[in-house]
C-alpha cells in the first residue's frame, strides 16, 4: 500500500534534517541547536510547487538567523541528486518549495496498476476492532428520512474505516423493550379490540399509523377473537410477538434495498435477559457514584462533567432508558471486547452522549473508546420548497417512500455530500437530474466517459505500449499532473476521512477527481497519433478509471460504463 504523498512528505523532513547537518558541519548553522518540529504541506497553487516546508520559518529563533538566510542554505544543501523532486527553491519571506520530479509521477501511476482495487487502502487502524452503530430505527415503525441520512453516512463510514485498515462491524440496535414497545402493545391492542367489535378511543400518545391496524387486522385474522379472554398483559405480549418480527423484517428488507446489510442485529432484550442489566447496575453501585434519593437510585453524573445527576432506577424498581444503554455499551467494549465503539446519532443526542461516557468511566471503561457522530436535520426540497409527502404516492416520505423516487446511488451519494454535522437539503429534482449538475451522475459519467474511450481505441486497433516509467514519464501537460497529482491523494484523503469520521471527504474527492479528469480529457487529446503518448494517455485514463470504482465500490455505488 504505497502512500506517495507521505513518501514525498518524509524525503523532504529527511533531506532537511540532512541538510541542517551539513549547514552545521561546514558552520553555516550554529552546531548546538537543534531543528524545531516543521510542517511539510502541499500548497494550494501549484505555482509555489508540489510541496513546501516552514522548517526555516520556525527555526530561526533557535539558529538566531534570519529565515531566508536560513532557507537559502538548506537549499543549498538539500539531497535532489537521486530524490523525488527536480527542484528546491526559497519563497517568501522563507518558505522551502519543492517541484516533483517526473519519477514522482510515474510511481503514482505505477502504484494504481500494482495495487489495482486495493490502491488507496491504508493500515492507519490495522490490528484496531470498531464497532459502527447506525439507523438503529425504533421498530414500531417505518424509517424517516433522518434514518436515510444515518444509513448513508453509518455504512459509508464503515467502509472509509474499513479501507484505512481497522476491522470494522456494522450494528443495528433494536429496541424491543421499553416504554416504546409497552406503547406498542397498547396501540395494537386497541386496534385489536376495534377488530372485535368494540368502540375504542386512541390514547394520544399513543401510534395512530396506519401500519399498527394493518397488525392488529391481520392478527384479528389469524386468531379472531380468541384473546379478548385473555388477561390483558398476555394479549399484548402476543400482539408485540405477532408484529414486531414483521416490522424488524421490513426494516432489514429496506436496509438491504438501500445496500446497507449489518453483521449484527443486536436487541435490547438480550442485555436484560443475559443479566448485564443487573451487573451494570450492581458494578455501579460497587463504584460509589451512586446514591439513592426519592426511593430511587441515582448516578453521580455532575462528577463526571454533565449538568446533572439521572436517575437509573426508578422508585418503582424499574430502570430508566439509559441502563440498557450503559449495558449495551459496556457489552460492546467490555464483553466483547472492540477497541472503539461508534454511534451514528441525531443532534438531539447531544447530551445523551455524556450520559453514557460518565456512566463507563465510573465503571471503569476509557470514555475515549466512545465516539458518536451527530448528524443534523434533513430537509426534502422540490422546485425549491420544502416537502413532506412523496409526489407520486402522497405518504410521508420515508426511506422505502424515498428509494421509490430516488435512485439508491444518488441517496447515498447525496446523504454523505456535507458533514454529518451540517443542515443540508436534499433537492428531489437535481437527484434525479441527468447533469453535470447532478454530483452523482457528473461522478458516473465521468467513470463512463472513460470506458467509452477505452472501446473505441481499441475498435480502431490500438495497443498500447507496455508500461513503463518512461512511457509514463511522456505525461508532462498541466492537466495531466494535476489528474495524476489527485489521484496520489486518495491514501490521505481515506486516512483524514477515518479520523475525521468524516465520508463527506471521499464524495467531495470523487467530484475534484472527475473535475480533474474532464479538464485532462477537454485538453488533451487521448489517440494523438504517436502511439507513446497514446498509450500513456490510455493509461492514466485508466488509472483514473481504477480509482472511480474503488471509492465508488467503497461507497457501494454503481461505476456505469454506458450512460
Amino acid at each position: 500500500m504505497k502512500n506517495l504523498v507521505e513518501q514525498a512528505k518524509s524525503e523532504i523532513r529527511n533531506g532537511i534534517l540532512f541538510a541542517v547537518k551539513k549547514a552545521q558541519d561546514s558552520d553555516q548553522l550554529p552546531k548546538e541547536a537543534e531543528l524545531p518540529d516543521f510542517t511539510v504541506e502541499i500548497p494550494a497553487d501549484v505555482k509555489n510547487g508540489d510541496f513546501a516546508t516552514n522548517a526555516a520559518m520556525v527555526s530561526a529563533r533557535v539558529f538566531k538567523m534570519p529565515p531566508v538566510r536560513i532557507a537559502a542554505v538548506l537549499a543549498e544543501h538539500f539531497p535532489l541528486e537521486g530524490s523525488m523532486f527536480a527542484s528546491c527553491s526559497v519563497a517568501g519571506p522563507g518558505f522551502l518549495n519543492f517541484v516533483l520530479a517526473p519519477v514522482w509521477f510515474s510511481s503514482v501511476l505505477q502504484a494504481v496498476f500494482e495495487e489495482q482495487e486495493n490502491y488507496g487502502t491504508t493500515n492507519l487502524g490495522e490490528g484496531k476492532k470498531i464497532l459502527v452503530e447506525f439507523v438503529s430505527a425504533n421498530p414500531t415503525g417505518p424509517m424517516h428520512i433522518g434514518n436515510a441520512r444515518g444509513g448513508a453516512l453509518g455504512d459509508c463510514l464503515a467502509s472509509v474505516l474499513s479501507a484505512a485498515g481497522y476491522e470494522v462491524d456494522r450494528e443495528f440496535y433494536v429496541n424491543d423493550a421499553g416504554n416504546q414497545i409497552a406503547k406498542f402493545g397498547l396501540s395494537l391492542d386497541l386496534r385489536y379490540q376495534e377488530c372485535c367489535g368494540l368502540e375504542i378511543e386512541m390514547p394520544e400518545d399513543s401510534y395512530h399509523g396506519q401500519d399498527i391496524v394493518e397488525h392488529a387486522k391481520n392478527f384479528y385474522a389469524v386468531h379472531q377473537d380468541a384473546y379478548m379472554s385473555s388477561d390483558e398483559s398476555e394479549r399484548r405480549a402476543a400482539l408485540v410477538a405477532f408484529a414486531l418480527p414483521k416490522n424488524v423484517q421490513t426494516l432489514h428488507d429496506d436496509l438491504e434495498k438501500y445496500r446497507i446489510t449489518y453483521d449484527k442485529w443486536f436487541y435490547e432484550s438480550e442485555v436484560h435477559n443475559n443479566g448485564e442489566v443487573a451487573r451494570v447496575i450492581s458494578l455501579l453501585k460497587e463504584s460509589g457514584y451512586t446514591y439513592e434519593k426519592d426511593d430511587a437510585l441515582w448516578f453521580k453524573a455532575e462528577q463526571f462533567g454533565c449538568e446533572k445527576d439521572y436517575v437509573l432506577i426508578r422508585s418503582n424498581g424499574l430502570p430508566t432508558y439509559v441502563v440498557p444503554d450503559i449495558a449495551y455499551h459496556y457489552n460492546k467494549l467490555v464483553t466483547r471486547g472492540y477497541d472503539r465503539a461508534i454511534d451514528v446519532l441525531g443532534a438531539d443526542h447531544h447530551g445523551y452522549v455524556p450520559r453514557l461516557k460518565a456512566a463507563l468511566q465510573a465503571l471503569g471503561v476509557d470514555p475515549s473508546r466512545l465516539d458518536a457522530v451527530l448528524m443534523q436535520m434533513v430537509r426534502l426540497v422540490r422546485d425549491g420548497e420544502v416537502v413532506k409527502a412523496s409526489k407520486r404516492s402522497g405518504k410521508a416520505i420515508t426511506l422505502a417512500v424515498l428509494l421509490d423516487e430516488v435512485p439508491i446511488d444518488a441517496a447515498r451519494f447525496y446523504f454523505n455530500l456535507r458533514e454529518a454535522n451540517s443542515h443540508f437539503d436534499f433537492d428531489l429534482d437535481l437527484a434525479v437530474e441527468q447533469s453535470s449538475q447532478n454530483p452523482v451522475y457528473y461522478v458516473q459519467y465521468a467513470h463512463a466517459r472513460i470506458c467509452s474511450i477505452l472501446k473505441h481505441l481499441e475498435e480502431e486497433g490500438i495497443t498500447p505500449l507496455p508500461v513503463s516509467e518512461e512511457i509514463f514519464n511522456l505525461l508532462r501537460e498541466p492537466e495531466e499532473l494535476a489528474l495524476i497529482r489527485h489521484i496520489s491523494l486518495l491514501p490521505d484523503e481515506i486516512n483524514d476521512a477515518a479520523k475525521d469520521y468524516d465520508p463527506s471527504l471521499m464524495t467531495k474527492y470523487l467530484t475534484d477527481l472527475a473535475t480533474c479528469f474532464h479538464k485532462f480529457y477537454n485538453a488533451c487529446k487521448c489517440n494523438c497519433g504517436e502511439i507513446s503518448l497514446t498509450s500513456a494517455r490510455l493509461y492514466l485514463c485508466k488509472a483514473t478509471r481504477q480509482v472511480l470504482e474503488n471509492v465508488l465500490k467503497m461507497l457501494k455505488i454503481n461505476a456505469p460504463e454506458h450512460m
